[in-house]
C-alpha cells in the first residue's frame, strides 16, 4: 500500500525495461494507475459538471476512458486502454463495506474533501493487521490485486474521488473480521450492485 501527494504535473509511472515483458507490465499496474488517478484528479474540467451527490448512497459513475485520452499526456495512453475509470461521490458518512478487487489492482486519488481509508491484512494464524489514515484532496493510493480495505468520509464535507482499475474492475468481494482472519461475505458485480 502506498500513499503520496498528487504532484503539480503526472508522469509515466512505467519504467523503461525489465527482464521480462510480463513482469513490466504486473509490476507497473498499480503505478500505472496510480498516474492516470492523479491526471484524471487535477483536470476537474473533465468530470465536474458530471458530479452528483445521492443522499441514501455513493454515487458512482463510469467515464468513457476513449472520451479521457485526449485530455492526457500521450505517455498515459496504453495505460487507459487497459484500464477501467470511475468517478465517486460521497457524502458525509458514506462509505464502503470491507473490500477488494478481485483481481484487478488499481488506485484511487481524492479530488475534493477527505476520505478515511482502513486497510486489514490478513496474517497467517493470527488476527489481521488495521490501520487507517485520513487522506485529503491531493492524495493518492494504489494497491495490487486482493488489496482489502474501506474508504468512508468521516468528516464534514462532501468528498470527490477519482478510481482507476486495471484489468477493468469486475467484481467486489465483501469481508468481515474474525479473530482468526477475514471472512468473505460476499461478491458484488462491478456497477451492478453499487
Amino acid at each position: 500500500m502506498t500513499s503520496t501527494v498528487l504532484p503539480s504535473s503526472p508522469v509515466s509511472a512505467r519504467p523503461r525495461s525489465a527482464s521480462a515483458a510480463g513482469q513490466v507490465a504486473e509490476a507497473t499496474r498499480p503505478a500505472g494507475a496510480a498516474a492516470l488517478a492523479v491526471a484524471l484528479a487535477v483536470r476537474t474540467d473533465l468530470w465536474a459538471h458530471l458530479v452528483e451527490f445521492r443522499e441514501e448512497s455513493r454515487w458512482t459513475h463510469l467515464l468513457p476512458t476513449a472520451d479521457l485520452a485526449p485530455a492526457l499526456d500521450p505517455s498515459l495512453h496504453q495505460e487507459l486502454e487497459e484500464a477501467q475509470v470511475w468517478l465517486l461521490s460521497w457524502l458525509p458518512g458514506q462509505g464502503t463495506p470491507l473490500h477488494d478487487h478481485g483481481a484487478s489492482s488499481g488506485a484511487f486519488a481524492v479530488a475534493r474533501g477527505t476520505l478515511t481509508e482502513r486497510v486489514v491484512a490478513a496474517r497467517s494464524g493470527r488476527a489481521p493487521h488495521q490501520s487507517t489514515a485520513d487522506l485529503a484532496a491531493g492524495r493518492v493510493r494504489f494497491f495490487g490485486p486482493h488489496y482489502v480495505h474501506q474508504v468512508v468520509n468521516t468528516l464534514h464535507e462532501p468528498a470527490v474521488s477519482v478510481h482507476v482499475y486495471a484489468p477493468r474492475l469486475s467484481l467486489m468481494n465483501t469481508y468481515r473480521i474474525d479473530p482468526t482472519g477475514l471472512v468473505r461475505i460476499g461478491t458484488e458485480k462491478a456497477g451492478v450492485d453499487w
